[in-house]
């Protein structure tokens, strides 16, 4: 008897734990289901979902790179959230057939800052390093919860893009080159008592086989916590640093979780099971 499943798309897509966070949810639910992955190669993404759209047993897909904006014109319905941010990282069939495009890489992010967000704060102020997909999600994330942005990045042009699609009066100062964040500043930082201030880094940098992200300590305020995307490895130079310069940190891991969950509950109709989120950490790590 053929059950309901999801998988998750890329090229490539054997490294993906996609198909591990969510096989250890639907056992743990004991549910009639499955996840897998598949290769799906740019030339042939059209007739993949063609083919899924036929399938009542297909719940959904999560959507890796290089597909994420190529998927957008595939789809019968964007989530405006998604729509703003221009990607979509989850696809889920409808009870007509129709394909329905979201973006969950928000939420995810936000998920374990969500304790702090709960929180009055005089004024949150997020440094956001890298102008890519990610990058345009968490902007677009961080800016609903009252964050005024500023971003470090290489291409400083594109950075300024995302800047202004959340806020169209944005200046050209709330933007660094990724190169000034790596030499000392001598800037004296005012009274941080009541501010929320968060560094996060989205880019490649740091990841297992790439060089660490180099920035001097010196640009982060007092008291900052530092979030790292990057999930492989775990401990990244980053995330390191900050923790010797006594700061909080958060890992890609939490994000990573973060955002299956929410795919998770539009494949299955069930909300994952965060209460064995510490087992779960432990096999993604292992």
């Amino acid at each position: 008897m053929k059950q309901p499943y999801a998988e998750v798309i890329g090229d490539p897509i054997a490294h993906s734990k996609s198909p591990l966070i969510h096989g250890f949810w639907i056992e743990k639910l004991g549910i009639e289901a499955h996840y897998d992955r598949c290769h799906v190669v740019p030339d042939a993404l059209a007739d993949y979902f063609e083919r899924c759209k036929q399938d009542v047993d297909w719940r959904g897909c999560n959507v890796t790179i290089p597909h994420k904006q190529a998927v957008m014109s595939l789809l019968d319905r964007i989530d405006p959230h998604a729509q703003a941010i221009g990607a979509v990282n989850t696809v889920v069939r409808s009870w007509d057939g129709g394909l329905i495009g979201y973006n969950s890489d928000g939420a995810g992010f936000l998920e374990p800052l969500r304790p702090l967000l709960a929180q009055h704060h005089l004024f949150r102020m997020a440094r956001v390093i890298g102008s890519g997909g990610a990058a345009r999600a968490i902007v677009h994330a961080l800016a609903d919860e009252g964050f005024t942005i500023a971003m470090i990045a290489r291409d400083q042009a594109k950075a300024f893009e995302i800047l202004r699609e959340i806020d169209p009066q944005a200046s050209e100062s709330m933007i660094a080159s990724l190169a000034s964040w790596a030499e000392p500043t001598a800037f004296e930082w005012d009274d941080r008592s009541g501010v929320l201030d968060l560094v996060v880094n989205t880019t490649s940098l740091g990841m297992r086989g790439q060089p660490p992200l180099a920035i001097d300590f010196s640009h982060v305020p007092p008291g900052a916590l530092v979030y790292d995307v990057v999930y492989a490895p775990l401990e990244t130079p980053l995330l390191a640093a900050a923790r010797e310069h006594g700061l909080r940190t958060f890992d890609g891991l939490e994000m990573l979780v973060g955002q299956a969950a929410v795919a998770f509950e539009r494949f299955f109709g069930l909300p994952a099971p965060r209460d064995f989120d510490p087992e779960l950490r432990g096999l993604l790590t292992a």
